[in-house]
């Protein structure tokens, strides 16, 4: 493959990729089962040493397998085929294509925000509680557009990253700065005056809208419960960093650019989040953040802000922060499952390169898969299955590290992990605690994920099955 990736457009690819629609939702959700500034806080702080964490570890092994494929060919040659292809049978059935569906979705109900047509015409098709409305229409027409594009070449693909990321950046720093600078009534006192009390107020449903049913004290094992629960809004806001070692065969000097942009992309994303989290403090009191409209205390901070333009401009920014992400995501998915192709472990065909050297027919695999999951109306729930899956490969490739480490300690580490073994040890216990009380508080986020990726084995047995006989 060709190096068109220089340091500056894999660092794009890593924020670009990480800031999709999340940070403009997931905070209410928290805030609902957190119910004090300070947890909200360190709830964002636990979330974002997490992820530096794994990103330093993952530096370790993007030097010494600097190819195409990433994730995926870390855990194939430390753990072998098998565990490797369960990875990728997740990335491909919902990891990668739920995330681009669910972020094209979050496109298309943003631009009704602006257009409101989309949101009130009737729905295209309906049977039951099965529809098509025009939002999902849009969402994958974007995500047919995006596919497109970046089947003209990696060039195409990274100019579009590097622009839609560089705007929302600038974007993301406007609502930081106006967030402090314009609101006369700060939250802020209020919201940290709970102080390490914390409280959760789940809400019940009155026509479309979420509204408070009384906030209730927590403590103990019940806050770490809640604190848990919070976690998968926030750690879902900040994983995709790594799609940036799937391109690893087309980045100049892989062996230093795709530690030096996981890093240095994952710190300033995370620093950027916990900045809009302080405007939301600031602007919102503690009901505003958890029973925000549609649970979107983005739009409602923005409103305080800005007035009713703020609408507008929130729209226009998600629209061109999920636009960016989705890109990020297509551009960097596709070459995982033709690494995998490669090794026999997906469709032979899409392991061949078009005439812009770039894998056209796994694009639109990937690109085709995340419409279907987009029309189906299921991405959510499955995202929501899948989040502690993600955890627990993060988790695997980690301890790779260590692994590797103890079992061959011969083997050239062109960069070696900072503070080893303390990263990735540190890594490993928060996402063990984060795991132990999500099945013991939220089963619904955790068995069925895992039993989703354990679909897995019968289809690798059946790719497997000549070799093995």
């Amino acid at each position: 493959m060709q190096k068109k990736l220089k340091l500056w457009d894999a660092t794009m690819l890593v924020m670009g990729s990480m800031i999709g629609s999340g940070i403009f939702i997931v905070s209410s959700d928290m805030m609902r089962n957190l119910g004090s500034g300070y947890w909200l806080i360190v709830v964002w702080v636990i979330t974002g040493i997490m992820t530096v964490a794994a990103a330093i570890s993952y530096g370790e092994l993007s030097a010494m397998f600097p190819k195409a494929g990433g994730q995926y060919t870390y855990i194939t040659e430390i753990f072998g085929k098998m565990t490797g292809f369960l990875y990728g049978w997740g990335l491909f059935a919902v990891i990668q294509t739920g995330t681009i569906a669910a972020v094209a979705m979050a496109f298309g109900k943003f631009t009704a925000y602006l257009i409101p047509a989309l949101n009130d015409s009737a729905p295209i098709f309906q049977s039951g509680t099965f529809r098509i409305t025009w939002v999902q229409i849009l969402a994958i027409v974007v995500i047919l557009l995006l596919t497109f594009i970046n089947t003209r070449g990696v060039k195409n693909g990274k100019l579009l990253q590097n622009l839609f990321t560089t705007s929302k950046i600038l974007a993301l720093l406007g609502i930081i700065l106006f967030g402090f600078l314009l609101i006369k009534d700060s939250n802020w006192t209020q919201n940290m005056s709970f102080g390490w009390s914390g409280f959760q107020n789940f809400g019940r449903e009155v026509g479309n809208d979420l509204v408070s049913t009384g906030w209730q004290p927590i403590s103990g094992v019940t806050l770490l419960g809640g604190i848990a629960a919070a976690m998968v809004g926030s750690v879902f806001s900040s994983v995709a960093w790594e799609n940036v070692t799937f391109v690893s065969g087309e980045i100049e000097n892989p062996k230093k650019n795709v530690v030096k942009s996981m890093v240095l992309g994952t710190i300033v994303v995370m620093v950027l989040y916990m900045l809009v989290n302080f405007v939301y403090l600031n602007a919102l009191d503690r009901d505003g953040i958890a029973f925000a409209d549609k649970n979107r205390p983005a739009v409602a901070a923005s409103e305080v802000i800005f007035g009713n333009l703020g609408t507008v401009i929130m729209a226009v920014l998600v629209m061109i922060s999920t636009f960016g992400c989705i890109n990020g995501l297509v551009l960097a998915g596709a070459r995982v499952f033709q690494t995998m192709a490669k090794d026999g472990l997906f469709f032979r065909s899409a392991t061949e390169n078009n005439r812009f050297d770039v894998p056209e027919k796994s694009l639109w695999m990937q690109g085709i898969w995340a419409c279907v999951l987009a029309l189906s109306g299921q991405y959510g729930d499955l995202l929501d299955m899948i989040s502690f899956v993600i955890v627990l490969f993060y988790m695997i490739t980690v301890f790779g590290v260590i692994y590797l480490r103890i079992k061959k300690p011969e083997i050239v580490r062109p960069y070696k992990t900072w503070l080893y073994p303390l990263t990735p040890v540190l890594y490993l216990i928060i996402g063990t605690a984060f795991c132990v009380l999500l099945i013991w508080f939220k089963p619904q986020y955790t068995w069925p994920g895992f039993l989703l990726i354990l679909l897995g084995l019968p289809v690798y047995w059946f790719i497997n099955r000549r070799k093995i006989s």
